[in-house]
């Protein structure tokens, strides 16, 4: 019968290196024989152990592994080795990451000061003319060439510091909504004395040149950023940006607010009037972030709450559970007689009973309440329920034209210190819905109590500054400190009048700037969470997908440390650090790397903290054995200067030997220039950390003598002897690399390896090289070879990498301080394979064998038979391993309707059918209203496919590293596969030997295709309503007693409507 050799991993999860099929046995054969009999076990040991020394022999030869060893052997009695305490080293960052955000927030607070100083001294002037920069306008000019008004000349050149964008670094300027006039004389007033800000940003800038956009957002609407840079409305001509609308905004201006949403949906309420409420529920769950909770019930004649499954309770409001939310809106209708009393009666009871389990927000609460009018004041209802003490504030918003019924709802809103407002078109409800914010404002403005806030990691892709970076660089995942401004005027006082919010931007990746990788170990890490529970920073965080179009999956900023560290169950490690505790926690982890596809085995200990001044917890992970030491070594600095002038000498780009970011003049330096002028004292500005820097030097002189062996290698090498080698590198535990080529630079079969955009094998903030981490886990003195999987008929591999480990002594507690390997063509890896199996004569590549293309493919997908087997003999096992941030495909039923209302488009045309609706309302009101909109939303319904979140499972494949060889047969259903593995020594990879001719075609395949995890109805609800353990933000300012609560709206005239509906058509119209 006829075998197929393969070659396979010590762990599975590698991919196969292939499958052929010999034509011919090499040994003499009488006539008629068949050929390949079966190769019992010891031939197929002599083949494996022929292989293994071959390419061992090679890999050892090309990448210096012995040199390199042997010249740490000779500084081990030079070195001092530490055991890392773990405790110790999370508060020094702890207290590394409080300084760092401490400068930031005293920056807001200079600009909070100076902006409430400019607003005492300025007098309103309606009939004031300022001409200001315009954000949109800036450098526009008309026809005959002249600037447009609000459009002067503004200075923009491209900055390093901002990304190269261009930016004026003198000025801020402003970006006011495209729904509002520009020259308001409310924003112009606003505009004009917030010019005083500019100072302020510039001296912040300059003690601090680190920071990045500097901000005001104006409760009236308009924005003021530094540096200024222009902005670009979208391709519909227009810029919905509004700054109360971001997190930040509404964090700092309002308290954490437990909030129950009525809307009512009797038969009045059909056709535009129904849209109109959805629209405006649709913007109150923008106003709630994660400190806040929520439930919505929709009321006529009965209750209908929106998600059957949360009857009588509230959510958090985190982005998850809003679009859960927003999606069953679109399944309200109207129909019968609104019952608000009965709406009433159960939100107040709701609101009292969460209130009692602890598990809310312990502070504001309200009720929304959405109609088109009431017949009745229920002040019955109030009296039993909020008077007098009135903690639940009413917010009334009533929709439609009409005022009969405002006097009612007017009254419920200003008896029970809330605001009312009316709406009648789309065009209304951003501006309506903000005002609500202002009321809960109110006791903070009053208690003057200037609470810092900060943000969950977010991206922000509404700023020009991150739609001008996504093309290049990606989106930015940042953090932002902010604080809100208050009005000083005596006359204002009770009224508490909020005159916006100061903001500074954090990227992530300032972050990771203060934690030293070096000291992390291979496989450690460090990361933060929120007081939610939600991921700051983590290696493990995946915020975008699609990769090259770098989309932003829908929930990427509430992913709890939980779904990434899911090992821990019962939550043990997250619980402490969202209590704010400090101490250990460990736990064995299966930690993925190569993009979820190999795993590797280990237990982790996390030592954890807080983050003083800040709602954040930092925790890190520090593998057992190896990853708990660190050694110093100690050269003197003429000799590591000299070393580190090696031309193939580079350092990982995104660690933090030397901050270049605090001078403008250092910020064009690479790492390694930096250290160079600063161990040359040519720039004593320079801030480096000084015990990185004596281990680089270390690392440089002991790996000094590597680059002239390579150098010997590549002049001595023959024609024909090894061709296939082409690059060899080497890295060490500080991130300094060096890369030699064997072949040209444009003759590499990888072009890609080791470059900028090849994050998986070079040092990264967060993590070592792939090669690093995996030889790292290998038996000291081995090889570890990898080809990447084939994700497709055009994505075949073509090289194979080899990598092994340097350790400094030779037991497990000592560091492992480097890693060496080779790059090399796979077609010479195979004719080693053949040839030392004994299936081809010679290396001239003449071998009469037909080779399957399954290179990169998983090797349960090729022979599952096989597999099967191995799992079963105990050979192989498998685990189980969970993804709670995968993108499944869904198809989801839409029509050109769906979700049309934030299009302006949509809104437009709205509007527009509102108009004529309304001219022939003595008519056919309703009906013409409801046939009128039902030809925007009642479209017939088409399957669209989507990518959604959910939460997947997929197999992984370990070894069991005892088993050295394996002999197996497989009963098939007419026939009888045979097959023998044998572990390849000094590797982590088999031989399999398998019987060809049995195909056993009965037996799946195995794949390592995930499985998306399907939840019932009943799970699902159970998902919805639990609350995991979340730390409450430490200020509340719920209530004040010189609340002046007369301040509740009023209803607007139809001419004030008018006025704000006609700049919209005219908008549309010129385009």
């Amino acid at each position: 019968m006829d075998s197929a050799p393969h070659l396979l991993p010590l762990s599975p999860d590698i991919p196969a290196a292939g499958t052929c099929h010999n034509g011919a046995d090499p040994r003499p054969q009488p006539a008629g024989a068949r050929a390949a009999p079966k190769a019992p076990g010891p031939r197929v040991k002599l083949w494996a152990s022929a292989f293994g020394g071959e390419i061992k022999s090679i890999a050892a030869k090309y990448s210096g592994s012995q040199l390199l060893q042997k010249k740490y052997k000779e500084y081990e009695k030079d070195v001092a080795i530490e055991e890392i305490d773990g405790l110790q080293l999370v508060k020094k960052l702890a207290k590394n990451m409080e300084e760092m955000f401490h400068k930031k927030s005293e920056a807001v607070r200079r600009l909070v000061e100076a902006a409430e100083e400019a607003h005492l001294k300025h007098e309103f002037d309606a009939d004031l003319q300022y001409e200001y920069f315009n954000a949109v306008l800036i450098n526009e000019r008309d026809k005959d060439g002249n600037f447009l008004e609000l459009g002067k000349e503004f200075i923009l050149a491209p900055n390093d510091h901002f990304n190269n964008l261009p930016v004026n670094i003198s000025l801020s300027d402003v970006q006011v909504p495209t729904n509002m006039y520009n020259k308001d004389p409310a924003i112009v007033n606003g505009v004009y004395w917030s010019e005083s800000l500019n100072k302020v940003f510039v001296d912040n800038f300059d003690r601090d040149p680190s920071l990045i956009w500097q901000y005001f957002g104006s409760a009236k609407g308009f924005f003021r950023q530094y540096p200024g840079i222009k902005w670009e409305p979208d391709e519909n001509g227009v810029i919905a940006f509004d700054c109360r609308n971001r997190k930040w905004y509404i964090q700092a201006a309002t308290s954490p607010k437990d909030v129950v949403i009525l809307v009512d949906v009797s038969g009045s309420m059909k056709g535009l009037r129904l849209t109109i409420a959805k629209q405006t529920v649709s913007s109150i769950l923008d106003t709630l972030g994660d400190d806040d909770f929520f439930n919505i019930i929709a009321y006529n004649e009965e209750l209908h709450y929106v998600e059957p499954c949360l009857n009588g309770t509230l959510v958090q409001a985190d982005r998850t559970n809003k679009e859960h939310f927003r999606e069953h809106l679109d399944k309200l209708f109207a129909k019968g007689i609104g019952m608000l009393d009965i709406a009433l009666n159960e939100a107040f009871n709701i609101l009292s009973d969460f209130n009692h389990t602890g598990q809310g927000s312990i502070c504001s609460q309200a009720i929304m309440l959405i109609t088109d009018g009431a017949v009745d004041t229920y002040d019955t209802i109030f009296a039993k329920y909020n008077w007098p003490d009135r903690k639940v504030r009413i917010f009334t918003y009533l929709i439609g034209r009409e005022a009969a019924f405002a006097d009612n709802l007017k009254w419920m809103a200003c008896a029970n210190k809330g605001f009312f407002t009316q709406i009648s078109t789309l065009a209304d409800v951003q501006e309506n819905v903000m005002e609500y914010l202002h009321v809960l404002s109110r006791p903070k403005v009053i208690d003057q109590e200037h609470d810092v806030v900060w943000t969950e990691a977010y991206i922000d892709s509404t700023l020009p500054q991150a739609q001008k970076l996504a093309d290049d660089q990606g989106l930015v995942l940042m953090t932002t400190v902010a604080m809100p401004v208050f009005s000083k005027q005596n006359e204002t006082r009770s009224k508490g009048i909020l005159l916006g919010v100061v903001g500074t931007d954090v990227p992530v990746k300032e972050l990771l700037k203060t934690i030293p990788k070096y000291k992390l170990g291979i496989h450690g890490y460090a990361f933060a969470i929120t007081n939610n529970g939600y991921i700051l920073t983590h290696p493990e965080l995946r915020p975008l997908y699609e990769e090259g179009k770098k989309r932003r999956k829908p929930n990427y900023s509430s992913v709890d440390l939980s779904e990434v560290e899911w090992e821990d169950r019962d939550d043990v490690l997250r619980n402490a650090m969202v209590n704010r505790k400090t101490g250990k926690f460990s736990m064995e982890v299966k930690k993925t790397v190569d993009k979820g596809k190999r795993v590797l085995v280990m237990t982790n200990d996390y030592y954890y903290t807080d983050i003083k001044g800040t709602p954040f917890s930092l925790g890190v992970a520090l593998s057992r054995g190896h990853g708990k030491y660190f050694f110093r070594g100690n050269v003197t600095i003429e000799e590591g200067l000299h070393d580190l002038e090696h031309p193939d000498v580079s350092l990982a780009d995104e660690w933090s030997y030397c901050n270049t970011d605090l001078h403008p003049e250092h910020r064009h330096l690479s790492q390694l220039e930096a250290i160079k002028l600063y161990l040359k004292g040519k720039e004593p500005l320079l801030q480096c950390d000084k015990e990185l820097i004596q281990e680089v030097l270390f690392d440089a002189v002991v790996s000094a003598p590597i680059e002239a062996y390579w150098t010997s290698l590549a002049l001595n090498k023959s024609e024909n002897s090894d061709k296939g080698v082409e690059v060899a590198f080497l890295g060490t535990r500080t991130g300094l690399s060096r890369i030699n080529l064997f072949v040209g630079a444009e003759q590499l079969t990888n072009q890609d390896f080791l470059k900028a955009g090849d994050k998986e094998n070079i040092f990264n903030a967060d993590h070592f090289p792939l090669w690093y981490r995996r030889a790292a886990e290998q038996i000291p003195g081995s090889f570890v070879y990898s080809i990447p999987f084939s994700t497709g008929t055009v994505n075949k591999s073509n090289v194979v990498t080899a990598s092994t480990s340097i350790q400094l002594l030779d037991e497990r507690k000592s560091p492992v301080v480097a890693a060496v390997g080779i790059q090399m063509k796979l077609e010479f890896f195979q004719r080693k394979f053949w040839t030392a199996s004994r299936q081809c004569a010679s290396l001239d590549g003449k071998c009469s064998i037909s080779c399957d293309d399954e290179t990169g493919d998983f090797f349960g997908e090729v022979e599952g038979a096989v597999m099967n087997k191995l799992l079963t003999m105990g050979s192989f096992k498998r685990i189980t391993l969970y993804d709670y941030q995968a993108m499944c495909r869904a198809n989801k039923e839409s029509s050109d309707g769906a979700h049309g209302l934030l299009d302006p488009y949509h809104a437009f045309l709205s509007a527009v059918k509102w108009i004529m609706t309304e001219l022939v309302l003595f008519l056919v009101e309703f009906n013409l209203c409801s046939w009128w909109h039902s030809d925007m939303t009642a479209k017939a319904q088409k399957l669209k496919q989507t990518l959604e979140p959910c939460d997947t499972e997929y197999p992984a494949f370990v070894s069991e590293r005892t088993i050295k060889e394996t002999t197996g047969n497989i009963v098939c259903e007419d026939c009888s596969k045979s097959f023998v593995i044998q572990q390849i020594p000094s590797s982590n990879l088999f031989m399999v030997v398998v019987d060809s001719s049995c195909l056993c075609e009965s037996v799946a395949p195995i794949t390592m295709a995930p499985i998306e995890i399907r939840y019932n109805e009943s799970l699902k609800c159970e998902r919805l309503k639990a609350q995991k353990i979340r730390r409450r933000p430490e200020s509340c300012h719920g209530f004040h007693p010189e609340e002046n609560a007369r301040e509740c709206g009023g209803a607007p005239s139809l001419q004030a409507q008018t006025a704000l509906l006609f700049p919209l058509l005219s908008i549309h119209f010129l385009r």
